[in-house]
């Protein structure tokens, strides 16, 4: 019987969801996940919705505010959404957009030719994923307004007041029910809209945190963006802080085949390549048809310009696709009225068209640049030789890495001091700051599955040099041997492979000062630039030792903030207490290393991620800590000491 039961499939097993019931059920399809990113994705669709109200000409102004309860506002001066009755569905166009899935004005081009929504879900899903929401709307000198609960209207459509206004006002709060965190970060969405700001010159974006106020009743958070010049000051605040080749940035703009096409792009003397992609103004991370355009478009203009002034013949140099975007930072932005995105959270373009048509405007107007700036159009070439030469002397220096990278004991570095299994899902790895701390770390592991690799000293900050000194240097291959992996697949040269790779835990332990956070820095730099897959497999920790150690009599408590020390010296009383701080690791012993830095148990541990290759903001987050605002170099992936105050 209990067979027949499991295995009894009928019509009435099929479930048919109905309104949003779908984006309750499954919220991720809609906005990619319920943590911290999806949560802030509802934001940017409201805002989304008033940037394509700008974009077709109605709007000069958006306002987004985080109120008290963490609840947001988005008000814009746009044309307001339209209140009338529609004649399909029988109520309110209003209504219909908040709460009917693919419904909206994008899919007439008549209302907007061209837009970052597409599928009609954006704004009828932060409804749904919202446990209140109140849109109030200003058109024809009346004030229209409707509330919302998880997706479904306390009531109709109805006038409320009379104004002078126009546009739309949009305040939600998030389900808890639905999502894992809440509370809104504002540095993140503070950075969303300077780009928006950016991307559309002309229009102001005002962002305001309402959570924390001053004594004179000002919010301690607001910012103003308006942008006269667009992408030509967006890339000048990207490159901020590095040196650049040329005194001004390379301008493109231009319409092919009906795409408006605008780039901006600017040599530095780096050598990381930094490309920032956007379609209707969203960011598409993965890329796509426009990258691709972008990329071929400006590979085949300089080396047939180098061709022609003859400087290749004399570097005799092979040249490749990757050596011209050495050091380059650029901005593509592309307005396609159909745009073809992977997925609704669209981080991918795949039009076709939207390709060629930037190949061709990259090489007309680039090839222009050129041929009227010969000084700067010579450094470019230069540094395109100057980076070939660099990828040679680098291939010869990984080979030399994976030469000396011998999978047994004997083939280790030195100084470490390994685990017994060969299990690498058990095994982990401490990189710990000096021989002091290392004795000690090596005197408190669990032989079993611990391996402790003392670091002599700040490694290189591989930020400021070329990839060969980086593999030139004995710390950083050590680091690669101790691990087990090598550089280079078969799909990807410059990828990382990790089928050999012996610890499945990669944990930095530093002192909690100044020269321990360096430290910290220099490697996490190391990894993101070297060693991005460890980071997005979540293998790689920061370890968390204590500041203090707080005793009285027999009893002792560790203290890892300052807070923690508070409440220990008020828990144990005013008399009798010895406070111990610990200045680096060195000063604790195995068994005080053991119980609060290594044991699973007692430990604290900071997993490093990061969402994608352009961006490094967690890695600063988890290093300053969230109260600190994110500085351009972090946010730009160029995590050097040197621009962090101490």
């Amino acid at each position: 019987m209990e067979d027949n039961q499991r295995t009894d499939y009928s019509a009435s097993n099929i479930t048919v969801l109905e309104g949003l019931e779908a984006v309750r059920v499954r919220p991720a399809m809609y906005i990619g996940d319920v943590n911290e990113r999806g949560l802030h994705h509802l934001v940017y669709e409201v805002v989304d919705n008033s940037i394509d109200e700008a974009l077709a000409g109605f709007c000069s102004k958006i306002d987004v505010l985080i109120n008290p309860d963490n609840s947001i506002t988005v008000e814009d001066n746009g044309r307001g959404i339209p209140v009338d009755m529609h004649e399909k569905e029988h109520r309110s166009a209003l209504e219909v957009v908040m709460t009917v899935l693919h419904a909206g004005g994008k899919f007439n081009k008549n209302s907007y030719k061209v837009s970052g929504g597409l599928h009609g879900v954006g704004v009828s899903c932060v409804n749904a994923l919202s446990d209140h929401m109140i849109v109030n709307v200003y058109r024809d000198h009346k004030v229209y307004q409707q509330e919302y609960s998880k997706g479904k209207p306390l009531y109709a459509v109805k006038e409320v007041g009379t104004t002078d206004k126009r546009g739309t006002k949009i305040t939600f709060h998030p389900d808890a029910s639905i999502f894992t965190v809440t509370e809104y970060k504002y540095d993140t969405l503070l950075e969303r809209m300077r780009e928006l700001a950016y991307l559309n010159k002309g229009i102001e974006i005002n962002i305001t945190d309402l959570r924390e106020m001053k004594e004179d009743g000002t919010p301690v958070r607001a910012n103003h963006f308006f942008s006269d010049k667009g992408l030509r000051d967006f890339i000048a605040y990207l490159d901020e802080n590095r040196e650049k080749l040329m005194p001004d940035a390379i301008y493109i703009e231009g319409e092919r085949k009906g795409i408006p096409i605008e780039i901006a792009m600017q040599y530095n003397t780096g050598y990381s390549e930094n490309l920032h992609s956007y379609v209707n103004n969203i960011n598409t991370h993965e890329g796509g048809t426009h990258l691709a355009g972008f990329r071929s478009g400006l590979t085949r203009t300089l080396k047939n310009y180098a061709d022609r002034s003859g400087l290749l013949q004399k570097a005799k140099v092979e040249i490749t696709g990757d050596d011209f975007r050495e050091g380059l930072t650029a901005i593509i932005s592309v307005k396609v009225a159909e745009p073809q995105f992977e997925g609704q959270t669209k981080t991918k373009l795949g039009n076709a068209e939207v390709r060629g048509a930037v190949d061709d405007a990259v090489s007309e107007m680039l090839e222009n640049y050129l041929e009227e700036h010969p000084n700067e159009a010579h450094t470019i070439v230069d540094k395109v030789i100057l980076a070939a030469r660099a990828r040679q002397a680098a291939r010869k220096a990984r080979e030399m890495v994976q030469r000396s990278n011998v999978f047994s004991s004997a083939g280790m570095p030195g100084k470490l001091a390994d685990c017994q299994s060969n299990d690498p899902a058990e095994c982990e790895i401490f990189f710990v700051e000096g021989d002091s701390a290392g004795g000690s770390a090596k005197q408190g592991r669990d032989r079993r599955y611990q391996a402790i690799l003392p670091l002599r000293g700040k490694i290189l900050n591989v930020e400021k040099v070329m990839r060969h000194r980086a593999f030139e240097s004995e710390a950083i291959r050590d680091i690669y041997t101790a691990l087990g992996v090598t550089v280079g697949t078969p799909e990807d040269p410059q990828a990382l492979n990790l089928s050999k790779l012996r610890y499945h835990k990669v944990i930095i332990m530093t002192d909690a000062d100044v020269d321990g956070a360096h430290i910290d820095t220099l490697m996490l730099t190391f990894f993101f630039r070297y060693m991005p897959e460890l980071i997005e497999n979540g293998y790689v920790y920061l370890a968390t030792p204590p500041l203090y150690l707080v005793k009285k009599g027999n009893k002792q408590v560790y203290c890892w903030t300052e807070d923690d020390r508070e409440r220990a010296l008020l828990e144990f009383g005013d008399k009798g207490i010895h406070v111990q701080r610990y200045k680096g690791l060195g000063e604790m012993n195995s068994d005080q290393l053991r119980e609060t830095t290594m044991d699973p148990e007692g430990r604290q541990l900071r997993q490093v991620t990061i969402e994608n290759a352009a961006s490094a903001d967690r890695i600063f987050s988890l290093l300053m800590g969230d109260d600190v605002p994110p500085r351009r170099a972090f946010i730009e992936a160029n995590a050097t000491y040197a621009n962090i105050d101490a």
